[in-house]
């Protein structure tokens, strides 16, 4: 009987495995920003620096700002603090579902590193794009803030990753190499 079960155990064994591996070192890395230095990590640092980029790309007056002993990024646009963007606004959390699931599927190394490192790339600019459009939202729209931010754009970061486990299972993961 365990004979039978055993692909779909092998899965969620894969998927766990990954899945916490990743959230360990992930907490590791973050350790030192949240606690110790009491600043934003490189990678939320990044992710503002480059939405903040978009902000300016169409025009707008943006810039971050991070002071000591918060934890997050102050967000500016058009002379108006609207956002801080922590941790969390990183989507490194949500990647690393993704790249657990990819993984749990795999099928041959390079397939599956070059699938993680497009998703990874698609979901990068989609998350860049989220936190410029959310700090738009609260800068221009004030009344959507909270729907925006608890459901519309958390359906967007959690949809992209959907739409590429599904590509990801029709197409690549049990087409042989």
């Amino acid at each position: 009987m365990l004979k039978e079960f055993k692909p779909i155990l092998f899965f969620i064994a894969k998927f766990f495995g990954v899945y916490i591996l990743l959230t360990i070192l992930y907490s590791l890395y973050l350790q030192p920003y949240l606690h110790e230095l009491e600043v934003a990590d490189p990678i939320t640092n990044w992710m503002t620096d480059q939405a903040v980029w978009l902000a300016e790309a169409f025009g707008f007056k943006a810039h971050s700002v991070q002071i000591e002993g918060e934890v997050w990024r102050r967000f500016i646009l058009e002379d108006k603090y609207v956002a801080r963007v922590n941790e969390g606004c990183n989507a490194v959390s949500v990647m690393i579902i993704f790249v657990s699931f990819i993984i749990a599927f795999s099928r041959g190394f390079a397939r599956t590193t070059l699938y993680i490192l497009g998703g990874l790339a698609i979901m990068v600019l989609s998350n860049i794009a989220r936190i410029f459009l959310l700090t738009w939202i609260f800068r221009f729209h004030p009344s959507y803030s909270q729907m925006s931010h608890d459901y519309l754009f958390p359906a967007i970061i959690y949809g992209t990753v959907v739409i590429l486990w599904l590509v990801w299972v029709k197409f690549f993961a049990f087409k042989k190499e």
